[in-house]
């Protein structure tokens, strides 16, 4: 099986790519996004690699992110779901947002996918709400970015985690807000920088 490629990107249409690595052309089907994500043609690219085969075809599916394949592997355990609608729902809606959707339970916005019905939609949303990675809350990703501004301004992860549980409280929402009442409480106390 082949589980990645890293090449020369030589050739982009809608549907797939062609990928020469040392003299070898690998035609790979990709979404919407991970054609979206590819440099222009002739540029040194990596790609995730699903290998597909059939008894009478070999067909390679590539992926800029690792998560986005997983997913992909994922939507291939539901029942009547191969891999070209696999592809097709990846490229009817984002990773995330199919996350999202999933854990929301949103059938229509699953419906808004071309080629995906309602029995599918519902189907897809039963099976795959205990399989799928659970959504980060707008709380984690708003920590996890503030935090991550925080250390790279020198702060130690501790302290600054410390700040921003005590922010956090005030009942900040944005990154700016929360980011300028960490930076009150480390800046207002003695605490070491690294």
């Amino acid at each position: 099986m082949i589980g990645s490629l890293r090449g020369k990107l030589i050739f982009k249409q809608p549907n797939n790519v062609i990928v020469e690595v040392q003299g070898v052309g690998y035609q790979v089907n990709v979404s919407v996004g991970t054609l979206s994500s590819l440099p222009d043609e002739g540029s040194e690219v990596f790609m995730h690699i699903y290998t597909h085969v059939r008894e009478d075809l070999l067909q390679l599916y590539g992926f800029i992110s690792e998560d986005e394949k997983k997913i992909f592997i994922t939507l291939l355990g539901i029942t009547g779901i191969g891999p070209k609608m696999a592809l097709n729902i990846l490229s009817g809606i984002s990773h995330n947002d199919l996350l999202h959707a999933i854990e929301k339970e949103d059938v229509d916005v699953l419906c808004k996918i071309p080629g995906l019905g309602k029995k599918t939609a519902h189907r897809l949303i039963l099976e795959l709400r205990e399989k799928l990675p659970p959504v980060k809350t707008l709380y984690d990703r708003l920590f996890d970015d503030t935090l991550s501004a925080l250390i790279n301004l020198g702060y130690k992860k501790s302290v600054a985690i410390k700040a921003l549980e005590l922010s956090y409280k005030k009942g900040f929402k944005d990154i700016e807000g929360l980011l300028k009442e960490s930076l009150k409480y480390l800046t207002g106390e003695v605490i070491e920088k690294n």
